[in-house]
């Protein structure tokens, strides 16, 4: 499936709705420090995980939509690199001492200290990444000053599934993740539903390695920064005879794109954002299948500029592919060896998803609003 311009750009250049799960309007367009004075008074600020802002993944996109709004508001930005969890809680504390009007939390990790300092500064509006505010047994909390952000991303991983399973030449396929946390396991759960799909359509027998969506047991690598255990872990699947592999780790992912050069005729599946565009190697390219993305800098373009002009409110927003949250990257490089056929049966489904003839379920798929 070859995208339009548009459909790219749903994801890749914004134009969500962030109250409720309305349709999609147009958008306007390092630790601690100013990140620049702009002319208005209001200030948007951010806490990354511990996998930081020059992820390739969530935190990147994140800090990306918040200087997209810096510029076309023209307001002040701060943000706060994280390192580790213990960062959290002194992190958003800094920013709320730094004045900030608006404080973005980037990834499900962040919900019980969003929920703490949110509920200690009630004056501060806080939106949150991936997640919604938690207490600290990991309880949702609904709090007036806090606006959950997530992706219903397993939508757009079942595309990837399906087409993995399309394009594997073992029949075998694979993913892993960083922690074994929702927002990773959406993605997990999706991509293993569209193999199964593939397979019933097709009837073959094309295995997902990595992931077993009944028990919800699977392969971790611990954390979100290591990306030595990303390339072992990506080594045994290749090792295993899988072709194709999806990393729902952040950073880690770069050490399955160093396993996948040294393993001839295999291939990547990015998410988050567009692997193509935001991996600077020019070597990693080819090896990107596709991207399961998340309109995240977009999300938080659009969350600034309501709230900057008080429009603030805390119902939650979903990304779907109806809404172009959520979406498949084209297959750039690649887009020569995967069959028109498939590709036909790929924007199909995409299409049967958005009008319930098929639907993507997972435990880890957040409400609806």
């Amino acid at each position: 499936m070859k995208l339009s311009p548009r459909a790219v750009a749903l994801v890749g250049a914004g134009a969500l709705a962030l109250s409720a799960c309305g349709s999609a309007p147009s958008t306007s367009g390092g630790s601690g420090g100013s990140d620049g004075a702009g002319s208005s008074d209001f200030k948007a600020c951010m806490v990354s995980d511990a996998g930081g802002f020059d992820d390739k993944s969530f935190n990147e996109s994140g800090k990306n939509g918040l200087d997209e709004a810096k510029k076309s508001l023209g307001i002040q930005t701060q943000t706060s690199q994280s390192t580790t969890n213990s960062d959290f809680v002194p992190n958003i504390d800094n920013l709320v001492g730094q004045n900030c009007n608006l404080i973005f939390t980037v990834g499900f990790l962040l919900a019980p200290a969003t929920a703490s300092q949110a509920e200690a500064n009630p004056d501060v509006k806080f939106a949150i990444i991936d997640s919604t505010a938690q207490d600290d047994k990991g309880n949702p909390v609904e709090l007036d000053n806090v606006k959950p952000i997530s992706f219903d991303t397993a939508q757009a991983a079942f595309l990837a599934g399906y087409v993995s399973a399309g394009m594997s030449k073992t029949g075998k396929v694979a993913t892993y993740g960083g922690i074994a946390i929702p927002s990773v396991t959406i993605f997990m759960d999706g991509y293993a539903d569209g193999v199964a799909k593939y397979n019933e359509v097709h009837g073959t027998n094309v295995q997902v390695l990595g992931w077993d969506k009944a028990s919800q047991q699977g392969a971790f690598t611990g954390n979100f920064d290591d990306q030595t255990l990303g390339k072992a872990q990506s080594d045994n699947f290749f090792d295993q005879g899988a072709d194709i592999i999806m990393p729902v780790a952040g950073p880690v992912g770069m050490g399955t794109i160093a396993s996948a050069k040294e393993h001839e005729g295999t291939r990547v599946v990015w998410v988050d954002s567009d692997g193509y565009e935001s991996i600077t190697d020019d070597a990693a390219k080819p090896l990107i299948l596709t991207s399961v993305m998340k309109g995240i800098a977009p999300a938080v373009e659009d969350v600034t500029k309501t709230t900057s002009e008080g429009s603030f409110d805390n119902s939650p927003y979903v990304g779907t592919l109806e809404n172009g949250g959520v979406a498949i990257a084209p297959y750039h490089d690649t887009e020569s060896e995967v069959p028109k056929e498939l590709q036909d049966e790929v924007e199909q489904l995409k299409q049967d998803i958005i009008d319930g003839k098929v639907t993507v379920e997972s435990p880890s798929s957040p409400a609806k609003a």
